[in-house]
């Protein structure tokens, strides 16, 4: 990965959202850039090995990205708004950012195009600022309405879109006790129930490392009508949530991140059974995809899942860099597959 582990890890003690690092200085001084992305492809997942099947996920290979502008970066939140190419995500230093996933002929990520970023804005339409109040981690979209959670000052704030362009809503503390949140491990992550979910239309949360009582992960659904409720996610090992998102078929995955000095950082993708959330439940479920430095990951933070014309679904996962020159911005894709016949009972 060009770094020793010791040294990204040290990289990663240092500048990580949880060491608590204040916002540049730039970042809530810019109201629109435009840039030019430069990308590398990443055609192999496991470092020094041509293999793409892992389980039931087949790679489908991946960019790394850079800009023209030192304002890119910071990814925390990432979501497709049209298709599989128009694409919005948040930062955790209070900026959207918009682009085109450019596709090879084979649906694989080729380039990103018509990259530019915006500060996010409050009530009243000026900027927001300090860290403590621009601190976005997770977004979710739907028919021209975009919800974002903020850590720290905990909320999700809810924007209608046009484009580029976005307009201040209505912003809310989410719907559980907010003494019980962690400062700086709030919801990561939030999303709305697809059709064929037993949670369609609702807004669910699952927070990166606030734990209830029983030392599980808090999480909340906020259906479309009816009362929200609290859940939780089993809490296993070290991993936190950075990131969620539904299947076609209703099912939730969770994107996980995994950070200690002597391991360095890992990534983990695990799915919950939809029908099995409901209030006071603990859910668990199948772990997907395990990755460590072996693989081609970084600060993994973002996923969103989309379905291919063979009605296979696609899962795009992207890095927070953390500004850091020791770090990269990523994004990879996996197809999730059905297991291969030689596999079916047994």
């Amino acid at each position: 990965m060009g770094v020793s582990r010791a040294a990204l890890a040290l990289a990663m003690l240092t500048t990580a959202p949880w060491a608590s690092p204040p916002a540049p200085a730039h970042a809530q001084q810019a109201e629109l850039h435009r840039m030019e992305a430069r990308t590398r492809p990443i055609t192999r997942f496991r470092i020094g090995s041509d293999e793409t099947r892992f389980g039931d996920l087949e790679f489908a290979g991946g960019l790394e990205i850079n800009a023209t502008s030192r304002h890119f970066g910071a990814l925390s939140g990432f979501r497709f708004v049209d298709g599989q190419g128009r694409f919005i995500g948040v930062t955790d230093t209070g900026f959207w950012v918009d682009g085109t996933l450019a596709r090879g002929e084979d649906g694989n990520p080729a380039g990103v195009t018509d990259l530019a970023m915006t500060a996010i804005a409050g009530r009243g339409g000026a900027p927001i600022t300090g860290k403590w109040q621009a601190d976005a981690e997770g977004i979710a979209a739907r028919d021209g309405t975009l919800w974002v959670s903020f850590e720290r000052e905990h909320r999700i704030a809810v924007y209608e879109t046009d484009g580029e362009k976005r307009r201040w809503k209505a912003a809310a503390p989410p719907p559980v006790p907010l003494h019980e949140l962690r400062r700086n491990r709030g919801f990561e992550g939030i999303a709305i129930g697809t059709e064929a979910s037993a949670l369609a239309g609702a807004l669910i949360g699952v927070t990166e490392n606030s734990l209830d009582a029983a030392g599980n992960i808090m999480a909340f659904a906020r259906p479309g009508t009816g009362e929200p409720f609290e859940f939780s996610v089993a809490k296993r090992d070290d991993f936190y949530v950075t990131d969620i998102d539904f299947l076609p078929d209703g099912d939730l995955i969770l994107l996980e991140r995994r950070f200690n000095v002597r391991d360095g950082v890992a990534m983990r993708l695990r799915r919950i059974d939809d029908a099995e959330i409901r209030a006071r439940a603990t859910v668990d479920g199948e772990i997907l995809l395990e990755a460590d430095m072996r693989f081609q990951i970084d600060n993994m933070e973002g996923l969103a899942i989309t379905q291919d014309a063979d009605g296979v679904p696609r899962l795009t996962i992207v890095s927070d860099d953390n500004h850091s020159i020791l770090q990269r911005n990523l994004l990879i894709e996996f197809r999730y597959l059905t297991p291969p016949a030689d596999a079916v009972g047994g």
